[in-house]
């Protein structure tokens, strides 16, 4: 393959460098964590923010919509929270003689599901469908959901009051779990001083919805040769077959691992991925798909724990040259 098809073209790569510019302006001192939101934006994934409350999170999810132009909604999840009040419901009018579909918040481009282990598992679940093939089923129909589609859910540590904890399943339909922690603090100092600056109203308008459909098309062009393939299998395989895990990688996390590495290698302005593409992504990937063996019966891991064995497992696998 030439070098020129290798290239991103000086606009992709413009547009790139903005949208990072763009949402990192309203996230200050976090590069990794704007960074990874993009590779997930750009993979077609959805992100799982595990944080306490007031250190960013809304901000973020607020930041990307705005940065490429699309709708953003946001969803208080609380106990009592239904199906319905998220997906929508059909509701007869009397003067047409029919029932007539009101869409839910879930009929956006960045949803915002906040503090979504607030809610039971009923409600939690309602977003399965929808995360994994990007539609919604109601009273017997199959309804698309907008394109571009993506979903920022935040959640409070488990050890908080009146939180429920998340199912494999729906765990394992975020492409990624992260934390933004307290900001640095020159940058906290001057959110202090400032509390009134409107950091969204100053997120600029790079994309629209349809240039970045465009792009995560573009994410599915990206090469990986035979051996990044083999290195993959062998990370997925590694934490299946790993002593300090009970349940390993699903076929879902090697396959959104594939993706996000293509997306990192178009963010960093090439058409082909490397082995650091996949390496850095592994632990914010797989860590939150797995089970620790160490740990009884109903036990819920911490973040950090999980972080720490996947971390383990994925620096015994070799990294090919």
């Amino acid at each position: 393959m030439s070098s020129s098809a290798l290239a991103l073209e000086p606009r992709r790569a413009e547009q790139l460098a903005e949208l990072r510019l763009a949402v990192g302006g309203a996230l200050e001192g976090k590069a990794d964590v704007v960074e990874l939101a993009l590779v997930a934006l750009l993979s077609r994934g959805h992100v799982l923010l595990e944080d306490v409350p007031g250190v960013g999170k809304t901000t973020l999810a607020r930041a990307l919509a705005r940065a490429v132009g699309g709708e953003v909604r946001r969803v208080q999840f609380t106990s009592d929270l239904l199906p319905s009040d998220v997906l929508g419901v059909s509701i007869y009018e009397q003067h047409r003689g029919e029932f007539v579909l009101r869409p839910g918040p879930i009929f956006t481009n960045v949803l915002l599901a906040d503090e979504i282990n607030r809610a039971s598992p009923r409600t939690q679940s309602a977003l399965l469908e929808a995360m994994s093939d990007g539609q919604v089923s109601l009273d017997g129909r199959t309804l698309p959901l907008p394109e571009p589609f993506f979903v920022v859910a935040t959640q409070n540590p488990q050890d908080f009051a009146g939180t429920y904890q998340l199912p494999e399943s729906q765990l394992d339909r975020f492409m990624m779990r992260l934390r933004i922690g307290y900001p640095p603090p020159h940058v906290e100092t001057r959110l202090m001083l400032d509390p009134d600056y409107d950091r969204i109203e100053a997120v600029p308008v790079v994309l629209d919805p349809q240039s970045l459909v465009s792009m995560q098309r573009e994410v599915d062009r990206v090469s990986t040769d035979g051996a990044l393939g083999a290195y993959l299998q062998a990370l997925v395989t590694a934490t299946r077959t790993s002593p300090a895990l009970s349940l390993g990688a699903s076929t879902r996390a090697g396959m959104n691992l594939s993706r996000a590495a293509r997306a990192r290698a178009l963010l960093h302005g090439r058409h082909y991925c490397i082995a650091d593409d996949i390496h850095s992504l592994a632990v914010p990937l797989l860590a939150h798909r797995v089970r620790l063996a160490s740990h009884a019966e109903g036990y819920v891991p911490s973040r950090e724990e999980a972080e720490t064995a996947v971390r383990e497992v994925v620096s015994r696998v070799p990294v090919p040259l």
